[in-house]
């Protein structure tokens, strides 16, 4: 009876202390609607070049012109459809939603060599160097980069996260375009007035969401890898197989459970076996009297 005890308290401390997506509270997300079905969404035009890499869908409305797949490859694409008009429709209200997120914090110079906590951010700055983005152990919590004109990375720039910060929980409201750098390692879901690129190696760990207001909003890429995150109310994407000649990676980074500075994980399968252990000599030294 003991045993059962403890092993039930084991499992239930285990069931608290997991960091899974589903166990986290929500926080108050700009509702992208069915615009989260996809990981390219555009009105205009999606171009490709090279062997871009999307584990995701691509809407497109009303243009008609998605090209460069292959040698690209990507999920389902559903192009001046329904389906693609209503994501659009809801791309705009997220976009809205997140550009009127108040309070907010307005931050000045690059967004580089800093660490934010959740919260609603306004900056003008580009990003040159490595954000990282705090959870500060909880999966709540949500950034909300209200940009008013560009966003620029520098080549080889990076956002990333730690202590259980995750990219479905991450917006950047763009007033104009985005410009994603050479070999830029971004995260969060961009959602733009008007254009989106991705240049030569840059990854994303995110949704590419443009064309909010302007009706050219356009989606260009090259040699590019996306992956559609899971989490906040949307599962994860199918399976897509990598184009020839692709060369970035199959992820973009550890699961969140294993980031930041504790390995929650670890810690869980250590103090799971340390009880099995000490249930095991209890019981065992229970037994040698009557031995």
């Amino acid at each position: 009876m003991r045993r059962s005890i403890m092993s039930l308290s084991l499992a239930a401390l285990m069931f608290l202390i997991w960091p899974a997506p589903a166990l986290a509270a929500g926080g108050p997300l700009p509702n992208i609607g069915t615009a989260g079905n996809y990981a390219v969404l555009a009105s205009a035009t999606v171009t490709n070049t090279g062997p871009s890499w999307i584990t995701g869908q691509i809407g497109l409305s009303p243009g008609t012109s998605v090209t460069g797949f292959p040698p690209g490859t990507s999920g389902h694409q559903d192009i001046a459809n329904g389906a693609a008009g209503q994501a659009k429709i809801d791309l705009t209200t997220a976009y809205n939603n997140a550009a009127g997120q108040v309070p907010f914090t307005t931050l000045s110079g690059d967004l580089g060599s800093r660490t934010l906590v959740a919260g609603t951010y306004r900056t003008s700055g580009g990003l040159t160097g490595t954000l990282k983005l705090d959870g500060g152990g909880s999966t709540a919590g949500i950034w909300i980069f209200q940009m008013p004109s560009t966003l620029v990375t520098a080549s080889s720039s990076r956002v990333t996260l730690i202590n259980g910060a995750q990219p479905c929980d991450v917006f950047w409201q763009v007033g104009s375009s985005a410009t994603l750098g050479t070999s830029t390692t971004f995260v969060g879901n961009i959602l733009a007035n008007s254009s989106i690129t991705m240049t030569t190696g840059a990854t994303l760990n995110g949704r590419a969401l443009a064309g909010a207001v302007a009706p050219s909003g356009a989606v260009t890429l090259d040699t590019n890898r996306i992956i559609q995150p899971s989490g906040c109310g949307y599962p994860g994407p199918s399976f897509v197989a990598p184009p020839a000649g692709n060369i970035l990676p199959a992820t973009l980074g550890v699961p969140w459970e294993l980031r930041g500075g504790i390995p929650w994980l670890l810690l869980i399968g250590i103090g799971a076996g340390l009880g099995a252990t000490a249930m095991g000599l209890t019981n065992r030294r229970r037994r040698r009297p009557s031995e």
